[in-house]
């Protein structure tokens, strides 16, 4: 698959291409997957270059545009495999959205819990001054604990919600894109 990139001024806002050149619509598609187009699985090899293709472009707007032979050309085939392209990147941003809103919960509900233990391991160490045994133990069980929490889900909301970033660009630029097919 090759790329190349030029801007075009169609829209009002800045549009990007990107171009593969495919010998048959099969490559863009799973080998292993015997389904017809219409629901076959993407090819991890398209993957890959599309993600590295896209994610470099500036522009909201992606034209993403397969060159195909002349005689390897079906109009019906490409119908179909547009709208499993779009499927397949829909599904696919909606998954990677909930996952990350889901590392970002987490993130903020450690982080509470971290504070409310910090609270709660304050207040015993103040209000008892470790004159028991049991205000002693559950002090020094907190503090650790709450120590943990509180930077574990820190963790996850600054560091683990953005390695999904590149992946949800991807993913929402490929959404948006247009797919056209044109004979080389």
């Amino acid at each position: 698959m090759e790329e190349e990139e030029a801007t075009h001024n169609q829209y009002p806002e800045e549009t990007s291409e990107v171009r593969f050149a495919i010998n048959t619509y099969n490559d863009i598609f799973s080998d292993f997957d015997p389904r017809p187009l219409a629901q076959r699985g993407l090819s991890e090899d398209f993957l890959s270059e599309a993600k590295r293709a896209a994610i470099v472009k500036e522009a909201e707007k992606i034209d993403f545009i397969f060159m195909i032979p002349k005689k390897e050309r079906n109009l019906r085939e490409e119908g179909r495999i547009e709208s499993r392209l779009r499927e397949y990147f829909r599904k696919h941003l909606g998954i990677l959205q909930k996952e990350k809103n889901k590392v970002l919960k987490q993130g903020i509900i450690f982080t509470i819990i971290g504070i409310i233990m910090m609270l709660f391991a304050t207040f015993l160490f103040f209000k008892f001054k470790n004159a028991t045994f049991i205000a002693s133990f559950f002090t020094l069980l907190l503090e650790p604990a709450s120590w943990f929490l509180f930077w574990e889900g820190l963790d996850l909301v600054i560091f683990e919600s953005r390695k999904a970033n590149s992946n949800l660009q991807f993913h929402e630029k490929m959404a948006k894109a247009r797919i056209r097919f044109s004979s080389v």
